[in-house]
């Protein structure tokens, strides 16, 4: 195996690295910026047309067009536009069969004049489906044949040869990110459908309801306010949660006992009902509440169990440990 030891980063390929890296990202965020200041006039448009398909939208592109494609095709479908993508190559061997008239197909092409995008064009014309052009070259085949044209500015490539696609990825992947916020933001797509799409990993467990992680009401620790505390600590200790919750006579919670209260009612903690220990601000969750927030708010409450409540009644129990399982953390 061979190894390499880090450069310097005083070494002439250090600061040449550096410096290139500068200038690309400058490049790049100016070329953005410039197109921010002044979008297609067919971005609303192309954003009204999506939202009245009965379909799905068709993400297409050659070479480094297509990767772009792929991925934009992958966010929308993530936050609430069904989309996927089609390379043009084996649309042209029997994948345009995918694209139905209820479709519309928004192809990449940097020049516009892609070949392989031939007969995608060709068929939508032949079908009546919409077409959106993604291009910096308004007069090109792809754009005069688009029913929206969504022109990128026609700027320098970041690379020092100017031809490697660089500028005009980047600004067609923001554009694509724009194009799904957009829908996504006017459609009021939220976390719970995010967490529809999303329901492995990290970023599912963060987004699942507390409803779907909690223990039920067979399982919730609790005691009347006149109960005595020796009972109150056996109930306490045979559901294992380290707390218990405590009730008024209409069913609501309205205390909560944990290890801390009996600690500092230690003296003639036997002689006292639960509602002379418990503490009365009882730290609650409802069903609906997302595991990111109840483990925001365990954090900053410092506290291992939430009590989860519906109208004030307790209807679950949440612990650390469960969002630890489903990995929250």
């Amino acid at each position: 195996m061979i190894e390499t030891s880090p450069v310097a980063a005083s070494s002439p390929v250090a600061s040449s690295s550096l410096e290139t890296a500068r200038r690309v990202l400058r490049v790049e965020a100016e070329a953005l910026a410039t197109m921010a200041a002044d979008l297609p006039a067919d971005f609303v448009p192309t954003v009204e047309r999506v939202l009245a398909l009965k379909g799905r939208v068709i993400m297409s592109g050659m070479g480094k067009s297509g990767h772009i494609a792929r991925k934009i095709a992958a966010t929308l479908a993530s936050t609430g536009t069904p989309s996927f993508f089609v390379h043009p190559a084996e649309a042209s061997h029997g994948d345009l069969g995918m694209v139905t008239p209820d479709d519309m197909c928004i192809l990449l092409s940097n020049s516009g004049e892609t070949p392989e995008l031939g007969d995608m064009i060709a068929h939508c014309r032949r079908f009546s489906i919409p077409l959106v052009g993604i291009s910096r070259n308004p007069a090109s085949s792809l754009m005069t044949a688009a029913n929206y044209r969504l022109t990128i500015p026609a700027l320098p490539e970041a690379c020092s040869i100017g031809m490697a696609p660089t500028t005009s990825t980047t600004l067609m992947l923001g554009l694509g990110d724009a194009l799904a916020v957009a829908l996504m933001e006017t459609r009021k797509f939220k976390e719970s459908h995010f967490r529809t799409f999303h329901p492995g990993g990290k970023l599912g467990a963060r987004l699942t309801p507390v409803s779907q992680i909690m223990h039920g009401t067979d399982s919730i620790p609790l005691v009347g306010l006149d109960t005595p505390m020796a009972e109150a600590i056996l109930e306490m200790t045979s559901r294992g949660f380290g707390v218990a919750g405590v009730r008024d006579g209409a069913g609501l919670l309205v205390g909560v006992i944990s290890d801390g209260d009996l600690r500092r009612k230690m003296e003639g903690l036997l002689d006292h009902k639960a509602g002379e220990v418990c503490s009365r601000t009882p730290v609650t969750v409802t069903p609906d509440t997302l595991a990111a927030d109840a483990i925001a708010l365990m954090n900053d409450t410092k506290v291992g169990a939430l009590f989860v409540c519906t109208d004030g009644r307790p209807t679950g129990i949440l612990h650390l440990h469960d969002l630890l399982r489903i990995g929250v953390m």
